[in-house]
């Protein structure tokens, strides 16, 4: 387990130290006590390194909030799922306001965690919907499926009918993302065929890249890169892929076409006025992620610009419009995507 700090002032030894303190002044728990002057205390718990996808958008938001001066913010990064309800009572004993991160793999263990720190709000990525058994713990996904369909789009066009597609695990975080970019592949090419796998591992590039040059062996000349390694591999071999969650075309210049972006700081930042006003409950706010709510978006095709069929872009710019005004949704299906 690595422990790496970003504060507005402060480090974890010294939040360690000033935790007795600061539940002395009333700031420690649901922050409606705290003057509406400070910034709310965050700590992120993670079980990969920062630096990967999903992961980087939620550091990102924090410190965005820590530079609003919103929030001062500690994480810890490859926490073991063992080692996750232990990091979390060490974040709650120290004073912190709120905690955020992801539990999929530790979903039981960290709702006991949660029920011993009524006073701590706990924002966290779950497989499950909030209930009134724990009201301290809302959760949260990033439900990019929008982007991620307008991005398949594009890729269907880009094809001649063969993707690859790599996720890390068939849960509903990452099967939906896969689904609405193979309905938005099919809108502009039914007949496409999609080679389909996943690696079991939330970050391992090796892997995910041995996984792409198969299917680029099998005919795939486009990948969707729902993991890092995938564009790496689409690169050797020159073939075209799409990115997932952050935009990567700045790495991958000829390789990149699209991506689909997750923008954590609505989520974030609606939990941060939560607790200060002191009314965080749980809730889910997985709808923060949706295109209309800014929490999704098609990221700009860059050296792409003018690459893309004209149809297609035309067809992106229809379907964003109406998602936005509410008059289109993208469907969200939870299903494990196959090979077709």
């Amino acid at each position: 387990m690595t422990d790496r700090t970003k504060t507005a002032g402060l480090s974890r030894r010294h939040l360690m130290a000033t935790a007795a303190g600061v539940a002395a002044t009333g700031i420690l728990g649901l922050p409606g006590r705290a003057r509406a002057a400070d910034p709310i205390r965050v700590a992120g718990i993670y079980t990969v390194p920062v630096e990967q996808q999903w992961v980087s958008r939620i550091h990102k938001a924090a410190e965005a909030a820590v530079a609003a001066g919103t929030a001062s913010y500690v994480y810890t990064e490859n926490t073991a799922n063992t080692d996750y309800p232990r990091v979390m009572r060490e974040y709650a004993e120290q004073g912190v306001q709120l905690i955020v991160g992801e539990i999929f793999g530790v979903e039981a263990e960290a709702r006991e965690v949660v029920d011993e720190y009524p006073d701590v709000a706990f924002l966290l990525g779950s497989s499950f919907l909030p209930d009134a058994a724990h009201p301290n713990l809302a959760v949260f996904d990033n439900y990019i499926q929008d982007a991620s369909y307008l991005s398949g789009i594009i890729a269907g066009a880009m094809t001649k009918g063969n993707i690859g597609m790599v996720g890390g695990f068939p849960i509903p975080e990452v099967n939906r993302l896969m689904n609405a970019f193979m309905a938005g592949a099919r809108e502009m090419n039914p007949d496409i065929r999609f080679q389909v796998s996943f690696i079991g591992s939330w970050f391992d590039p090796p892997k995910a890249k041995e996984t792409a040059f198969a299917m680029i062996d099998g005919g795939a000349d486009l990948l969707y890169a729902e993991r890092f390694g995938v564009s790496d591999a689409a690169k050797e071999r020159g073939v075209l892929a799409i990115g997932n969650v952050i935009d990567t075309q700045g790495d991958y210049p000829d390789t990149v076409v699209a991506s689909a972006l997750w923008h954590f700081e609505p989520t974030l930042n609606a939990a941060l006025a939560a607790v200060a006003a002191g009314s965080f409950t749980a809730d889910n706010y997985g709808s923060y992620s949706f295109l209309k709510e800014g929490g999704s978006s098609l990221a700009p095709l860059g050296t792409f610009e003018g690459r893309v069929p004209e149809a297609a872009m035309a067809l992106v710019t229809a379907r964003e419009a109406a998602i936005r005004a509410g008059s289109f949704a993208v469907e969200i299906n939870d299903e494990e995507p196959k090979s077709s």
